[in-house]
């Protein structure tokens, strides 16, 4: 159902009709930097997967630029028809100004599997994720340690065994772009080895003076990016957090705890309130 990974995810306060230009060159930057055949395969709107050969480009273009019609624009990319090798794309741009959607921000995420980390190093991978975001005005995103699975199907694993990884490694994130995106709004989603910040997000923070003032410590940089947005980097590599070998680095919950008063909370039972307490996991 899953398997590990890193994820990159970027929300966006904007309509799909406004930054679908912006996400496709996301995704051509993501499709050169990857290994050749990488991306086999693609979600077809009756809920097949075909191939994603050069008319399987011709649709994801079109559906991605050319379509400005719909509610709603999802589109999933992958290596394998089952999404679970590692390199996978999502896009679910939304119609902001439609009532059903309750907080809504356009979501891209791009995944990659561990071996890509470390085959390229914590430098270029970082360099990687940056020329992602220069042009997405985000609110909000991050790159982690992740368990990589298609449209977050690891809620489709084994529970048991979720829970008791994920109480070990508290670094190792839990993706559903695809959900988190319909409600997220302007909200964070906690500290990450990479954590970009943008308005109104940020001011909402207090800016990038309140940041360094709670982050003093050497392990974190700053990066100030145009259009008034912001990159912290937490530590040198993706941090799994495995508690049973180490305490929480300090940073991670610095910032974590500093977040929290911003993060998106859904309050529902069941898995939304498991999802509540995991995203707080960093910071109880």
């Amino acid at each position: 159902m899953a398997r590990d990974g890193v994820v990159v995810s970027f929300f966006i306060p904007h309509d799909h009709r406004t930054v679908a230009q912006e996400c496709w060159r996301a995704l051509q930057t993501y499709f050169r930097a990857i290994p050749p055949q990488s991306l086999n395969w693609y979600g077809a709107d009756d809920g097949d997967v075909l191939e994603l050969d050069a008319d399987g480009w011709d649709v994801t273009r079109k559906k991605m630029l050319d379509c400005t019609w719909a509610l709603a624009w999802h589109i999933g990319l992958s290596d394998l028809p089952g999404g679970t090798g590692g390199y996978q794309f999502e896009y679910h741009g939304l119609n902001l100004d439609n009532p059903i959607h309750g907080a809504p921000a356009t979501a891209i995420s791009f995944t990659f599997p561990t071996e890509y980390l470390l085959e390229q190093g914590p430098q270029r991978m970082r360099a990687l994720v940056l020329e992602l975001a220069r042009e997405l005005p985000f609110h909000f995103g991050y790159a982690s340690f992740a368990l990589v699975s298609r449209d977050g199907s690891w809620t489709a694993g084994d529970w048991k065994l979720l829970e008791k990884y994920s109480a070990r490694y508290l670094g190792v994130d839990l993706s559903t772009s695809a959900d988190i995106g319909y409600v997220i709004g302007t909200h964070a989603l906690g500290a990450h080895w990479l954590t970009f910040l943008g308005l109104p997000l940020l001011d909402r923070l207090g800016g990038a003076d309140a940041l360094r003032q709670a982050l003093p410590f050497p392990e974190v940089s700053f990066l100030p990016m145009e259009q008034e947005r912001l990159l912290l980097t937490l530590s040198e590599w993706p941090e799994a957090i495995d508690i049973e070998q180490a305490p929480i680095p300090p940073q991670y919950r610095a910032l974590a705890c500093f977040l929290k008063p911003f993060m998106y909370e859904s309050g529902e039972d069941g898995i939304g309130r498991y999802l509540d307490r995991w995203r707080r996991r960093l910071c109880p």
